[in-house]
């Protein structure tokens, strides 16, 4: 039986982790702590075995865990996980792992020096339409993936537990940044996954499209070339509508994905398929049947059962195109090498 702590018990924790964690017969979640102190009423009907800290500092030094599920809001993760990596204990946190591109480095190798798992939820990888196409990839249906475009439209950003004093995704300080930040980072891995290579440039146009007053980005539009492919990525928070939907094309056909229902669409004479993949990508934010497959990742690299790295590499890989991202879009839109990329 491994015990685990939560660190920040907003929606995401309440309706994504938690319902995932008493799911498991081994595991049990005996500490949380939040930085709202009206969050402990919430304890009791959430976490029942948990005792409540008042602070992280706290829990950190006092609660005795083998994990921490870090589900604060983006500009606390790299403190949280340092804190945590250095009282030697394993670390599963929210994307994005860190809102700084020179934060991930010292973590990494804080993680490999304590001999502790940092690991971020990388959940889209299993979406039912997500892992089909994969799947359908791997085998061989289209060929050689060549191109992917993206489009994920949203009317506003996810709600947050309590609204009255705003919403923290469209405060750069604490966010990071607006939807490239929010959205972008489930994309990067998953079309990576899908390519099978290493990026080697990005362009992007950050806009603010319908939320002129926000500090934050409402639209961005994203170039990744790769060797032998390019990804076409659109991300907005200013849509009239809220739908997710994708095509990735081979040297043998194209998958198209439209939210629920997965389209193999053959370049030869064979008639196309299609699978329901309930439910639709966009159906939610906080995707608890998702957070399974995560946690048992998760669990496996900290038991020593898996292998750790894949996880870590490709939150280093998300963090340089998002990086990478907003310094094309300062300069209008120029091309910018991924650093790392093989030339």
């Amino acid at each position: 039986m491994q015990r685990g702590a939560i660190i920040g018990l907003g929606n995401v924790a309440l309706h994504g982790h938690l319902p995932g964690w008493r799911r498991r017969r081994d595991v049990e979640i005996v500490a949380v702590t939040d930085a709202r102190p009206e969050q402990h009423a919430l304890v009791s009907a959430h976490a029942p075995a948990a005792r409540w800290y008042t602070t992280a500092a706290e829990l950190l030094a006092e609660a005795t865990v083998d994990f921490v599920d870090i589900c604060t809001p983006p500009s606390s993760h790299a403190p949280l996980i340092r804190q945590a990596l250095e009282r030697r204990r394993h670390v599963l946190c929210e994307k994005p792992l860190v809102s700084a591109a020179a934060d991930l480095g010292p973590l990494a190798r804080l993680a490999e020096k304590t001999g502790r798992v940092l690991h971020t939820v990388h959940n889209w990888h299993h979406a039912p339409i997500v892992r089909r196409t994969a799947e359908l990839i791997r085998e061989g249906r289209i060929g050689r993936v060549t191109h992917v475009i993206w489009h994920t439209l949203r009317t506003r950003p996810a709600s947050v537990g309590d609204e009255r004093a705003g919403n923290w995704r469209v405060d750069p300080a604490v966010a990071g940044g607006g939807v490239l930040s929010d959205h972008g980072w489930h994309v990067f891995y998953v079309v990576q996954r899908w390519v099978g290579e290493p990026p080697l440039a990005v362009s992007a146009r950050l806009e603010r499209r319908r939320h002129l007053t926000w500090g934050v980005e409402d639209t961005a539009t994203v170039r990744v070339m790769f060797s032998g492919a390019t990804a076409e990525i659109l991300l907005t928070w200013a849509s009239d509508v809220r739908r997710n939907w994708a095509e990735v094309g081979g040297t043998a056909g194209t998958l198209e994905l439209h939210d629920d229902t997965l389209v193999l669409k053959s370049g030869g004479p064979a008639a196309d398929s299609s699978w329901a993949c309930p439910p639709p990508m966009s159906d939610g934010s906080h995707h608890p049947d998702w957070f399974d497959a995560v946690a048992s990742q998760f669990l496996a690299e900290t038991t020593g059962a898996a292998p750790r790295g894949a996880n870590l590499a490709e939150a280093r890989l998300c963090v340089a195109l998002e990086h990478a991202a907003r310094e094309s879009s300062r300069q209008g839109g120029r091309e910018i090498p991924i650093s790392g990329a093989p030339v």
